[in-house]
């Protein structure tokens, strides 16, 4: 069973979409974003993410506990919500955060 995927904002969705639209990030941050985002669809679930070590996927702590961060690169991370409705599981995309 596949996640399904939402965002949290339209121009993530875009991002991922319309190979011409760059939402003002950086070609690399761009390209390793669709590149996570065939990965986030291709997975069954979270475990997934935490199999693939290069991923970083971590859950967040403090204010944050409900989210986690995937890595794009040294600098950026993807944010993500997991949230449980029945028996699937959706990710909801944050946003893209530099982390520095």
């Amino acid at each position: 069973m596949a996640l399904e995927v939402g965002f949290k904002d339209e121009s993530l969705a875009k991002l991922e979409q319309k190979a011409e639209y760059s939402a003002g990030y950086p070609e690399g941050i761009v390209k390793a974003f669709r590149k996570r985002m065939q990965q986030i669809r291709a997975a069954s679930d979270e475990r997934d993410f935490f199999a693939l070590r290069s991923l970083n996927f971590e859950k967040l702590k403090g204010g944050r506990s409900h989210q986690y961060s995937m890595r794009l690169n040294d600098q950026w991370r993807l944010i993500l919500e997991i949230q449980e409705t029945g028996k699937t599981k959706k990710v909801i995309v944050v946003a893209i955060e530099d982390y520095h």
